[in-house]
């Protein structure tokens, strides 16, 4: 369970705890799991928290109380974060992708349209923001914006996520394939750029396609194809779409979401090199499934959250060995961690 909702259920089930309890005590669980193995061994459980409060920079007034009360003399070791040899992307270094563990990342809307309006109404509620690029905007992470922006008006969405639809190339009547949807991110932000488009969208929750379709429905997008579909399955995905064929396929597989760990640091904390072996053997499923259904001439964007190269280049690697027809024009890393954002990995792969 994800430490947000495991803390939300907590706070439920414990009325009597203020609203300013309720702060102080999130920051600490966070702080713990951001770097409480990077504390050197023999110090008290309350020694540890006040370190870890203090190794994530926290001088909010609500915890000037909890801080060390002298200096810290502790050997911290950075390192210790992620105990684990596991080599990274190109295009992000292991000291800078640990030292953003320590910080909540911003939050991000993409404007879809009366971005006066919405810059108006954030300074009315004194909201500061920053604008990253014409379209995207970075806000406190603690903002509450829905109950006063229009809800058409924008999209919440990390940058990094955002910056992968610079990619896309969609084209007036194209056949367009998110293997993954999840939630739909990327599916809206195609639409949002081209609305004469064949869009499907597959996921293996019902519940999921379900809140798609009711988002595309909010922005008054059309609402694409939906297909119930286990993608690391050859044989359902086989028969859900037996010979269609698509001239772009969004591969957004799922993924050890380390270039999110500073959102839910909680992941990093209980990671193990089993998930980290699971997932790989996964997401080489999903991929060479989803190639088999891309039409000569298309394009595949295969797309994770993770840092991880074993996730990345090297899942990459694997689908074009079994598939010679690919070819890939381009693979980097999206590394956010400049503008407090999560860092993504996007490779482009054409069929011949």
């Amino acid at each position: 369970m994800p430490l947000a909702h495991f803390l939300k259920q907590h706070y439920k089930q414990h009325p009597k705890l203020g609203s300013r309890d309720r702060k102080i005590l999130s920051d600490m669980a966070y702080c713990w799991y951001r770097c409480e193995r990077a504390l050197p061994i023999g110090l008290s459980f309350e020694e540890r928290v006040r370190a870890c409060l203090a190794l994530c920079n926290k001088t909010d007034k609500h915890l000037q109380a909890f801080l060390p009360t002298q200096p810290l003399h502790t050997d911290s070791r950075l390192a210790d974060i992620f105990p684990y040899s596991i080599a990274l992307s190109d295009g992000i270094s292991t000291q800078v992708w640990l030292q953003s563990m320590l910080s909540q990342p911003d939050m991000f809307i993409r404007i879809r349209k009366n971005k006066d309006g919405i810059i108006s109404i954030l300074n009315q509620h004194d909201i500061p923001y920053k604008e990253i690029t014409p379209t995207c905007i970075a806000l406190p992470n603690s903002s509450k914006i829905d109950g006063f922006l229009p809800a058409a008006d924008y999209v919440v969405q990390d940058a990094s996520s955002q910056q992968t639809g610079d990619f896309f190339a969609p084209e007036n009547g194209q056949s367009w394939w998110d293997c993954c949807s999840g939630a739909g991110g990327k599916s809206l932000l195609l639409a949002d750029k081209q609305k004469q488009i064949q869009l499907t969208v597959s996921d293996t929750r019902t519940s999921i396609l379900h809140n798609l379709t009711e988002r595309f429905k909010r922005y008054n997008l059309r609402v694409p194809n939906t297909i119930q579909a286990d993608m690391a399955d050859s044989n359902d995905v086989a028969t859900k779409l037996s010979n269609k064929q698509f001239d772009a396929i969004i591969c957004d597989v799922p993924c050890t979401g380390s270039g999110t760990w500073a959102r839910t640091p909680e992941e990093c904390y209980f990671f193990t090199q089993d998930k980290l072996n699971n997932i790989n053997n996964l997401q080489k499923k999903i991929a060479v499934n989803a190639a088999k259904h891309l039409a000569d001439g298309g394009t595949m964007y295969y797309i994770t959250c993770s840092v991880f190269s074993r996730e990345n280049e090297e899942v990459v690697n694997y689908i074009t060995q079994e598939n010679p027809k690919l070819s890939v024009k381009t693979m980097e890393i999206i590394n956010g961690t400049s503008i407090s954002a999560d860092s993504m990995f996007i490779a482009v792969l054409h069929s011949r």
